[in-house]
């Protein structure tokens, strides 16, 4: 047969079938059964050492980890503030009195966030009276309580409401947390109002108190962190570093 010459569909497939098997040199696939076993063995000790060598550097990893305390953390000399409740469009809150559906959102939004802050889930924290500090080393480490009767009246016990139904509504004001970071002096949030409006600020929490005379009141706040020297409130590159601005727009 010249090299021109075709093979037939019978020749092909009778030289596949020589290939998947040979009966005269009992290969498989070209390979004999002691070939495939050497490959087996092969591979299987490779992919056993790859496994065995991840396994003991993932083990090795987790021991340099802290489970209450990030080994890797953010370079942020100052803490960011949020509110809540979160509002719908970005950081404006707009309600009227007379439509408790325009302001339910917002009191389930509280209601959700100030549940961890009850008496039944804070019972396993410590009581850390007249608010003393102190720096744990691990690596057991302890959690203070946070009573939510500190809100007074955005505490959500007297009121259920918080105020929105009074044209008094309550935002709650969080400084985010950075593990390490030891604050000077003495820090608070301070909150000003850049329109005419009232408002109370019970710790963390700020209550705004709007004349019921007008139909519509608008009132844009401020809050930041102030008191202490290492701790930023103003920064051109991150505008809630230290600080947040947010507007809420009552209809009676």
């Amino acid at each position: 047969m010249t090299k021109k010459d075709k093979k037939s569909f019978n020749q092909s497939l009778a030289e596949w079938k020589l290939f998947i098997y040979n009966p005269t040199t009992g290969e498989f696939l070209g390979r004999t059964a002691k070939s495939w076993g050497l490959i087996l063995l092969f591979y299987l000790v490779f992919y056993g050492f790859l496994a065995a060598l991840f396994t003991i550097t993932m083990w090795a990893m987790l021991q340099t980890l802290n489970d209450e305390v990030p080994k890797y953390r953010d370079q942020i000399s100052s803490p960011g503030l949020m509110v809540f409740p979160k509002p719908v469009t970005a950081l404006e809150y707009s309600f009227s009195m007379s439509n408790p559906q325009s302001y339910k959102g917002y009191i389930e939004d509280l209601k959700k966030f100030l549940k961890p802050y009850g008496s039944e889930e804070q019972k396993n924290l410590t009581d850390c009276r007249n608010g003393a500090l102190s720096e744990q080393k691990g690596p057991v480490y302890a959690a203070c309580q946070f009573p939510v009767a500190l809100l007074q009246e955005c505490s959500g016990v007297n009121d259920p409401e918080f105020g929105y139904s009074k044209g008094r509504p309550c935002i709650l004001v969080k400084m985010n947390r950075i593990i390490g970071l030891k604050p000077q002096g003495e820090p608070r949030i301070e909150c000003v109002s850049t329109q005419k409006a009232r408002y109370l600020q019970p710790l963390v929490a700020v209550q705004l108190g709007f004349g019921t005379s007008n139909p519509k009141e608008e009132v844009t706040v401020e809050c930041k962190i102030d008191g202490s020297p290492n701790l930023k409130n103003h920064d051109d590159r991150d505008k809630f570093l230290g600080r947040v601005v947010f507007k809420i727009a009552m209809r009676a």
